[in-house]
């Protein structure tokens, strides 16, 4: 039987600590080799501005294999409506069955913070107590929830291009409103950026020595970027995967493109640090860069969360769809 879980099924089941725990033991698996993540094929609509995106895993340890077929919408925020959709198709990796169909965007909030948090136990300094953060949206607020699980802070400040969400979110967290993006990033010390932006507005002659930024929310198109080309270059680089950046993120595509740094400057892997075959930070004045642009294994370690939880509770539709 196939498992249908609808966004609200999603949110019912999924929790923080359970998907970061999930997501960093898949970036694991990743590095040792017990998990692929292929390059994501991107199909542009024709005549349109809008663009498609399947992002496949397989994983031996979760014994599924998946795809997620993205839908980037950017015309969709003058109709209302969301400007990413997603669904995600989980099969057995074993014979193929066809295990689950599942709402993507509860689950693809969610893993992206997860995979923000692991990043950041990994890379920041354990002693940094300001979270930053530039966007204040559903992002904003996930990253709050899951940020708050792996890192102590004592202060969140926010900068939204959109006042009224800025102080929402202020009001919801006790989170301090600063007039610029700027000003977020001279009193943070993990800074995530979370905006869907197209031109870089984080200037890396903003970073101060010892921060650590997740930048997050420029989606996977080669010419969409939050960081300028000096912040990547002033900044220690690790990538969720390397042919997803060096493919996907205009983060790290354009600062190579103007020979601004090299591949090796934007080749370490998350998984890696994790493992500890590559090193984490190296010194307490050390910036560090998470590049998050998402790969469809976080989204196969948060289905195989789903579908243990959904079974063992009775949540979701159960349909007939293959043998």
């Amino acid at each position: 039987m196939t498992l249908i879980l609808t966004r609200s099924d999603v949110e019912k089941l999924i929790d923080h600590p359970s998907i970061i725990e999930a997501v960093r033991s898949a970036h694991i698996a990743l590095a040792s080799e017990r998990a692929v993540v292929p390059v994501a094929p991107s199909m542009r609509r024709p005549g349109g501005d809008g663009a498609f995106i399947g992002m496949a895993a397989v994983s031996e340890p979760d014994r599924l294999a998946t795809v997620k077929l993205l839908a980037d919408l950017p015309g969709n925020r003058a109709r209302n409506l969301p400007t990413q959709r997603s669904v995600v198709l989980a099969v057995s990796a074993d014979d193929g069955t066809p295990e689950a169909l599942v709402d993507g965007a509860v689950l693809t909030r969610v893993r992206t913070a997860a995979a923000s948090a692991v990043a950041t136990a990994a890379l920041a300094r354990p002693d940094g107590r300001v979270l930053g953060l530039v966007g204040a949206g559903e992002l904003a607020r996930a990253h709050v929830e899951a940020l708050r699980h792996v890192h102590d802070f004592d202060r969140i400040v926010v900068w939204s291009r959109t006042g009224a969400r800025a102080r929402s979110l202020a009001a919801a967290y006790d989170a301090e409103v600063m007039p610029t993006a700027e000003a977020v990033v001279a009193a943070a010390d993990v800074v995530c950026t979370l905006t869907p932006a197209r031109e870089a507005y984080i200037r890396g002659d903003w970073f101060r020595p010892g921060q650590h930024i997740n930048a997050v929310g420029a989606p996977p198109r080669p010419d969409h970027r939050e960081i300028d080309t000096a912040g990547i270059r002033r900044a220690r680089v690790v990538v969720d995967t390397r042919a997803t950046s060096w493919h996907d993120s205009g983060d790290v595509m354009i600062p190579l493109a103007e020979s601004a740094v090299d591949r090796a400057h934007v080749a370490d892997e998350l998984g890696s640090v994790l493992a500890g075959t590559t090193p984490g930070r190296s010194s307490d004045d050390e910036i560090t860069l998470f590049n998050s642009v998402g790969v469809g294994l976080q989204d196969l370690a948060g289905v195989r969360l789903l579908i243990d939880r959904a079974r063992a509770e009775g949540i979701g539709l159960e349909v007939e769809l293959g043998r």
